[in-house]
């Protein structure tokens, strides 16, 4: 499993944004790309996508550039990952649909079981996390995601349990 490049360059850059949140005007194309070392049209085309999803705002002009269109705690991870690339397994494809109801003992049934167990582990970490989460020491971040991950009042764990079984059910 890959992190697709739009993704990584996504946080990449909402990441140099959250950690310049002081900067009055915000950044300009030119600064994250050397920040970034990233290629201009690549910062310019990841900005865009950002701003039409709302996790970005710019100001025109030669003062100008971008900055957080939120406070840095209010931007999920998992919204924004959603918007740059999707999900890893996508309940909601019509495809899945039909394919469940071909589906008998076929391989590609045993794998979708597969996807779905890896999105809902995915989605587990992800739960709340925020932009800010990931600004933070990075012992204080792999305590947070340990402690999402192996929590017993966590609200995912029951329904990951749940899934989880009923995909390994014999039928």
């Amino acid at each position: 499993m890959k992190i697709s490049t739009q993704e990584g360059y996504g946080l990449r850059i909402l990441l140099t944004l959250a950690m310049n949140e002081s900067s009055e005007d915000g950044l300009t194309i030119n600064q994250i790309s050397e920040m970034e070392k990233l290629s201009g049209s690549m910062v310019a085309k990841t900005l865009r996508i950002l701003r039409l999803a709302s996790f970005v705002k710019s100001v025109r002009g030669q003062i100008g550039g971008y900055s957080l269109a939120k406070p840095a705690d209010e931007i999920l991870l998992s919204k924004v990952l959603a918007e740059l690339g999707g999900r890893l397994f996508d309940e909601s494809d019509s495809e899945n649909e039909v394919l469940d109801k071909l589906c008998t003992d076929s391989v590609d049934c045993s794998i979708r079981s597969l996807w779905r167990i890896l999105q809902l582990a995915v989605d587990k970490v992800l739960t709340d996390l925020t932009l800010k989460d990931l600004i933070a020491p990075k012992d204080e971040f792999r305590q947070l995601v340990v402690e999402r991950i192996y929590s017993s009042n966590h609200p995912m764990r029951k329904g990951c349990k749940d899934i989880m079984l009923k995909n390994l059910e014999v039928g």
